[in-house]
């Protein structure tokens, strides 16, 4: 990194007035990749919605093979995502950072969000066991040509 910064931490809690935003470690398309639940106070104490990142899309999910090693990485995210983004509320919003025409996921809908339950439903990677998920992200679009430079600027080198 090439500035001072506070890491987050998985189960960090932010307030921000009446917001709060919970970290979830989320690996799986990056080793450092979160998720955070948010909840208003206003509204209740009961979260509002999740920005999932490229953790979980609508209709997809985030590609394992950018930074490093594919398969580990989608073991990583397969365990993200069944063990603490699918454990959230049904009802809970999820708002990705991607929709269709992304590179970071395959067959992403133009959907900008969702919901949770929702996604438990309809998306089809998420109906997939962990060998057959780790299988099927094994057939992800090439990476983007200029990658390397994306990486390196992402590094401050």
């Amino acid at each position: 990194m090439g500035f001072v910064f506070t890491p987050l931490d998985d189960g960090q809690v932010i307030e921000l007035g009446n917001t709060r935003l919970r970290v979830v470690h989320t690996p799986g398309h990056t080793p450092e990749g979160i998720s955070l639940v948010v909840t208003d106070l206003r509204r209740g104490t009961d979260p509002w919605f999740v920005l999932t990142g490229d953790t979980l899309f609508v209709g997809a999910v985030g590609r394992p093979d950018l930074p490093s090693d594919a398969k580990k990485n989608a073991d990583e995210l397969h365990r993200s995502l069944h063990d603490k983004l699918l454990a959230l509320p049904d009802d809970l919003e999820l708002y990705p950072a991607h929709f269709a025409g992304s590179a970071c996921g395959a067959g992403m809908s133009g959907k900008p969000s969702s919901t949770i339950g929702f996604e438990k439903r309809w998306n089809p990677m998420l109906s997939l066991d962990r060998d057959a998920f780790v299988a099927a992200l094994s057939d992800v679009p090439a990476k983007p040509d200029d990658m390397m430079t994306i990486l390196r600027e992402n590094q401050g080198r």
